[in-house]
């Protein structure tokens, strides 16, 4: 069992950190709202710091999941940020879906510190955090992941190193172009039932047995159907991470024209007051249009 720090409880963060307490970790948590932070004391123990470096000092690994590089940059290096009270051999796990740049950029200020930076990225949403069976996707040096991986499998149900420092943000990249494309397909699919006089239900009864079935098929059209977003991944989080990958595919010359377009179906469904809906809410928009 180790001595770990998590940095950030929103709803991710919140059950990953009590998976870690759970499973016999000693663990510390900060959160920019303190009270948040004793709300997750008093329901799982542990002990809470209110500052980054409080929680990281005298820590074997710290985790952290915020919510975007200005977040991450804060609690590394921002005024009493984590990497002022790190020893050296400890290692830094990032959660966050945050630019291959900045975790580049911190991946260097901490080898001069001789710390480990993996970036590790998660998939499976508020339910897989929950549940801790998260897909964790992961770049760094091979001896840190291999020393990181025990304690992250507390909330994981896979676990990868993909390859060296950013190749985990660079997968999880993937990942939102993947989902991008496939929830904008299933809204269109059960657009057309609907339109035609279909039961979504029906149809997707089907469909899903065969070659059309995905996650979001199983998971995501009866609430789809029944008009009910207020769950799940929102959208506002979700063009922040599409923005990202645009931004890294004008980097490297990659064509992304689907991710591309949903992008801006996504900020059609921001401008009907959808931020914080679920990102299946793509079909929200196409019902809106009539």
């Amino acid at each position: 069992m180790a001595k770990v720090a998590f940095l950030g409880l929103g709803v991710m963060g919140y059950p990953m950190a009590g998976h870690l307490q759970a499973a016999g970790h000693e663990v510390t948590v900060y959160n920019r709202t303190a009270t948040k932070a004793q709300a997750w004391v008093d329901q799982y123990g542990g002990a809470m710091s209110e500052t980054p470096a409080g929680a990281a000092e005298g820590a074997e690994f710290v985790m952290s999941c915020v919510g975007n590089d200005d977040d991450l940059r804060s609690v590394c290096l921002g005024d009493d940020g984590a990497f002022s009270t790190m020893a050296s051999g400890a290692i830094f796990v990032d959660h966050t879906t945050v630019s291959a740049k900045v975790t580049r950029e911190l991946y260097a200020v901490a080898a001069d510190k001789g710390v480990s930076f993996i970036d590790a990225p998660i998939s499976g949403g508020q339910a897989g955090a929950e549940n801790g069976v998260l897909s964790v996707m992961c770049g760094g040096d091979q001896a840190a992941y291999d020393k990181a991986e025990p304690v992250i499998d507390a909330y994981a149900r896979i676990c990868r190193r993909i390859g060296d420092c950013g190749a985990g943000q660079v997968t999880k990249m993937c990942n939102q172009i993947a989902i991008a494309g496939l929830v904008q397909g299933l809204s269109e699919a059960l657009h057309f039932a609907e339109k035609a006089g279909l039961d979504g239900r029906d149809v997707v009864e089907v469909i899903s047995q065969g070659a059309a079935g995905s996650w979001q098929m199983a998971n995501r059209y009866e609430t789809m159907i029944d008009d009910h977003f207020e769950h799940g991944f929102a959208v506002d989080w979700m063009r922040k991470d599409l923005g990202i990958c645009l931004d890294a595919a004008d980097e490297t010359g990659a064509s992304l024209p689907v991710t591309a377009l949903v992008d801006q179906f996504y900020k059609d469904v921001q401008k009907m007051g959808g931020g914080r809906w679920d990102t299946s809410s793509l079909f929200k928009r196409l019902r809106a249009m009539g």
